[in-house]
């Protein structure tokens, strides 16, 4: 018996449409060499998170991604590109917000629980660590007699 022959990878184009293939920046704009000092142009292949944007996003292909990536990383020595931008999306306060289940939480009301008495620091019968082992002497005043 044959082996089956194991269907082709990669992605498969549904509607049998050709994609439209990117080009590049650079070589639209005839480039011949990529300066670091150039930050307008590096701006450009960089996302707002200041990540460096992949081949398949820019159109570039690979020697161009590596001199764009070499420059960028020279700029950012030189602090004239960032590492990292940062990006501040406004939060949910999440203490005050419960939603609807009210103010205990999905928990529910507690209900009444009666006169629970005072609380004392310690149970009953349990001794203080810190104490002192005679206790009677260490309450009794010092005095000195001169």
């Amino acid at each position: 018996m044959g082996k089956k022959k194991a269907p082709p990878r990669g992605k498969k184009n549904l509607d049998n449409r050709r994609t439209k293939k990117k080009v590049s920046i650079l070589s639209s704009e005839k480039v011949e060499y990529v300066d670091y000092k150039d930050v307008n142009l590096l701006k450009r292949f960089v996302s707002d998170r200041a990540k460096i944007r992949a081949r398949r996003v820019t159109g570039n292909d690979t020697q161009q991604q590596a001199e764009i990536a070499r420059a960028i990383k020279n700029g950012r020595e030189m602090a004239l590109i960032p590492y990292t931008t940062r990006v501040t999306t406004q939060r949910n306060n999440r203490r005050n917000d419960r939603g609807d289940r009210g103010d205990r939480g999905d928990r529910g009301d507690r209900g009444d629980r009666g006169d629970r008495g005072e609380r004392s620091e310690a149970p009953e019968g349990a001794e203080n660590a810190d104490a002192p082992e005679n206790a009677e002497a260490a309450e009794a005043p010092v005095t000195e007699e001169v």
